[in-house]
């Protein structure tokens, strides 16, 4: 398992949060690398699941807690431009606070101790990051520690036989030269060379 002592969210949170900012009105509806979410979707995904890691690091459990990783995205709150920013710095806030990262703690309703939710919190970041960037036409470079902490995780998950019990797709083989960033990506089961298709 990485280490995480020295691991901050906030870097990460940050950046998602600033392509989150730049997304014009007219892309919400726009396709997004996951065949099931448009732009607004994967935007109200964010939003939720910056709320239940946030949750998960308080060990506040709950709703917002036990919410499956297969369940529809919640809808896009009216005001998710000032909304999505503040959650994700709550998130990365929680993270800092060493209690967090100790015990157990729940996500996605599943029971997991609170170093290895860090460690799925960062790969969230980084591979819906990508996701947002990628159906907006951003330039993205993530945060190399939560990259790092993404791309471990991700490869011992393609070697686990029921890929995380199902929440990845197959692994989209990638050069061993290419970016971590692709790397990471594929691992996620995503193509690296995605582009959003014609309207």
């Amino acid at each position: 398992m990485p280490d995480t002592t020295d691991v901050d969210l906030e870097p990460q949170a940050r950046l998602v949060a600033r392509l989150a900012r730049a997304v014009p009105d007219a892309a919400l509806a726009d396709r997004t690398p996951c065949p099931e979410y448009r732009v607004r979707d994967l935007l109200g995904h964010l939003a939720g699941l910056a709320v239940a890691f946030r949750d998960a690091a308080r060990k506040d459990l709950g709703p917002t807690t036990d919410t499956a990783p297969g369940a529809a995205a919640p809808p896009l709150p009216a005001d998710w431009r000032e909304e999505l920013p503040r959650v994700l710095t709550e998130m990365a806030e929680a993270w800092r606070e060493p209690a967090a990262r100790t015990g157990m703690t729940r996500a996605g309703g599943v029971d997991l101790p609170g170093e290895i939710a860090l460690i799925v919190a960062a790969d969230e970041l980084v591979v819906h990051g990508w996701d947002l960037a990628r159906a907006t036409g951003q330039v993205y470079t993530p945060d190399r520690a939560a990259l790092d902490l993404a791309h471990a995780f991700l490869r011992q998950a393609a070697e686990d036989d029921d890929r995380g019990g199902g929440i990845f797709g197959a692994v989209v083989p990638v050069p061993d030269d290419a970016p971590l960033i692709d790397r990471t990506v594929g691992l996620s089961g995503r193509d690296p060379q995605w582009t959003a298709p014609p309207a």
